[in-house]
């Protein structure tokens, strides 16, 4: 069984282009291109601050500007659909600590800083990585050199943590959360509780969808789930198939992913097991670290209302699978099911510990996100951008947003993979320079990143697409503060 979810799940997504606002212009910034700082022969460039492991890497000649990077979600124990060994280990810069230096050498090269950490827990460990950006830079300022510009960025939770510590501390100058949990815990942790319940009401009864006692009884659950979905699809059941696009189209996941382009009926199903393999994970293992974390169950769905989730569109295709009347049918299962209540205290301290961006950008900031990702669905942007526009209209910002995304190419092999665009944080490494080089520019001189700008850099390799914009975010009855 696990073999057959390792080969359908290989969780990636968030990239590409076109979403972009601005309200306030910064001064141009000190323009200094050989910042003098103190080597990593004299000060510990590695070393660990207050639990969690750090690691600095600095050119040969410092332009003045430190990047400090967050890395993503990393389990406390074993995560479906991988079971990759828990690490601890500091990340200066995506790729660096699996031995992949090529972006980080060629953002050395430009003359940037290099700074990461690991947190001093693994999990949904937002104030941790809050902690650790505040201290790495701290850390930074006092031993190696006062920088002249700071942005912060990082991958998926790590850009849930980028944009908290960009509305909360003082010493940002700019910000870059790519493929980011933008829209904060709940709602995401919410679609992930929707997927679970999902499955169980329409694939799998027996399932556990809260309540979990220990890691062993949510990882029961997944796996369960897993081998349901898959046999399912292996024998062809078309009734079963359509549940499943059934729920799939309740959270929007998407049928394209970095292992499946989604040309053929064979490739939109696996990808979307994949994808609700992935929210899975979430739903079940992901949930019971996170409620162990706030003290109680922080999401729930007594709410929610699924009828309303599915639009025209997705009704015609599932009856077509299924038989006429299927998607009534399955929705009339899906309205009437036993629901999971919320710990009004877990929520709200949930909310208010493990990041939910208010939208109120103080500088300026750049997120990336692939059009097609199973994990941190693109909506997400789509979110951030509804309370980034609701605090402009408060006079509540005081920087500005660029919203970029990338799409996959119309075919690409199973073999292969997506080269960007589909798949969790699949971005190509020239494009993630391109985000901070426009970001440095942006700060730097108080010049807005315009279109033909943002074509010239990210270039023709990229996957940017200037048209694409994601759709709403998937209805769901939550109690979210601002």
């Amino acid at each position: 069984m696990r073999r057959l979810a390792l080969a359908l799940a290989s969780a990636s997504t968030l990239l590409l282009a076109g979403c972009a606002s601005a309200v306030a212009m910064p001064e141009a910034r000190d323009q200094s291109t050989a910042v003098p700082f103190t080597g990593c022969d004299s000060v510990a460039c590695t070393g660990e601050i207050n639990g969690a492991a750090y690691e600095i890497v600095m050119p040969e000649s410092w332009n003045g500007t430190l990047l400090i990077y967050s890395h993503g979600y990393r389990p406390a124990e074993p995560f479906p659909p991988n079971f990759n060994p828990v690490v601890t280990t500091p990340v200066p810069v995506p790729g660096w600590d699996s031995g992949d230096k090529g972006l980080g050498e060629a953002l050395l090269e430009r003359g940037y800083a290099l700074a990461g950490s690991s947190y001093a827990s693994n999990g949904w460990a937002v104030e941790d990585g809050v902690r650790a950006a505040d201290e790495i830079h701290a850390f930074f300022t006092e031993q190696i050199g006062a920088p002249k510009r700071v942005y912060v960025w990082g991958d998926s939770l790590g850009g849930l943590i980028t944009q908290t510590v960009a509305e909360t501390a003082d010493w940002v100058d700019g910000a870059a959360p790519l493929c980011g949990v933008m829209a904060g815990l709940e709602p995401n942790i919410g679609l992930a509780l929707d997927t679970a319940y999902g499955v169980q009401q329409l694939m799998f009864p027996e399932m556990e969808i809260a309540g979990y006692d220990s890691y062993e009884d949510a990882l029961a659950s997944w796996e369960g789930a897993a081998s349901r979905l898959i046999e399912s699809a292996r024998d062809q059941d078309t009734d079963a198939i359509a549940r499943i696009f059934t729920v799939a189209a309740m959270v929007d996941a998407p049928s394209q992913t970095f292992t499946y382009d989604g040309t053929s009926i064979v490739s939109t199903v696996s990808g979307t097991i994949e994808s609700l393999l992935t929210a899975l994970a979430y739903g079940t293992v992901g949930r019971y670290e996170i409620d162990t974390r706030y003290g109680g169950s922080v999401v729930g769905n007594v709410a929610s209302d699924y009828a309303s989730r599915l639009d025209d569109a997705e009704r015609e295709a599932i009856d077509a699978i299924g038989g006429e009347g299927a998607a009534d049918r399955f929705v009339t299962i899906l309205d009437n099911g036993p629901r999971v209540e919320a710990n009004p205290t877990a929520m709200a301290a949930a909310i208010e510990r493990g990041g939910n961006p208010s939208g109120a950008v103080k500088v300026p900031t750049i997120t990336m996100h692939t059009k097609a990702d199973p994990l941190v669905i693109v909506q997400n942007q789509t979110f951030f951008k509804d309370r980034y526009n609701a605090q402009v209209a408060e006079g509540n910002v005081t920087g500005g947003l660029l919203q970029l995304y990338t799409v996959p190419p119309p075919e690409y092999s199973q073999e292969s993979g997506a080269p960007y665009g589909a798949g969790h944080c699949n971005f190509t490494p020239e494009s993630r320079i391109a985000v901070i080089e426009l970001l440095d520019n942006w700060v730097r001189n108080g010049v807005y990143p315009g279109p033909a700008a943002i074509e010239q850099a990210m270039g023709p390799l990229s996957g940017y697409n200037a048209n694409f914009t994601p759709g709403a975010w998937p209805a769901r009855a939550a109690v979210v503060t601002e």
